[in-house]
């Protein structure tokens, strides 16, 4: 039997995000809470969240948002990272307030978005034992937040992964 590469890329691509999706759960969390939100986003879930990107361009007027939202069509899949909010009941006052019970409910709790930041880098560091293509994008981490791609989940990150000949999310400009 022969199987040519590009026939087998995609399934390969799948299989390394859901790598991905495994280093993020298993990474350091502060006090060992688990209220990480990981997901997988793929196929027509990617188009729904470029025309979000869009809709967030029109209320924003970013630029870097059309960018994006024309990169991230060519991913193969996208992961997704986010935490759902709870206070670690620190008082550490690395959000701004002294203690918890001060901090405003809308204010993340500084160690769930520091526990983001090291999901997001475990599954990068997977990616990149893999060699495939990605880019951390907040932006498409927002409009998957906007559009409930993970519940509740806040400060989501977007991870768009693709295999080809040339990264298409390094030089964030869209494939020919």
């Amino acid at each position: 039997m022969i199987q040519n590469e590009r026939e087998i890329r995609k399934e390969q691509v799948l299989h390394i995000a859901c790598q991905m999706m495994t280093a993020a759960r298993t990474a350091p969390k502060g006090k060992g809470m688990d209220i990480i939100e990981i997901g997988m986003v793929t196929g027509d879930d990617i188009e729904r969240l470029s025309e979000e990107l869009y809709i967030i361009y029109e209320e924003k007027g970013l630029k870097f948002l059309l960018r994006d939202a024309e990169n991230i069509l060519h991913a193969d899949v996208i992961v997704i990272i986010g935490t759902r909010q709870q206070t670690h009941g620190l008082n550490c006052a690395h959000c701004g307030y002294q203690t918890c019970v001060e901090k405003p409910e809308e204010v993340p709790c500084a160690i769930n978005t520091i526990d983001v930041g090291i999901a997001v880098g475990s599954a990068c560091a997977t990616a990149a034992d893999s060699r495939v293509d990605t880019r951390v994008m907040f932006s498409a981490g927002l409009a998957a937040q906007r559009l409930g791609y993970l519940g509740e989940a806040k400060c989501i990150m977007a991870i768009p992964v693709s295999a080809g000949s040339k990264n298409p999310f390094f030089d964030r400009k869209p494939q020919a």
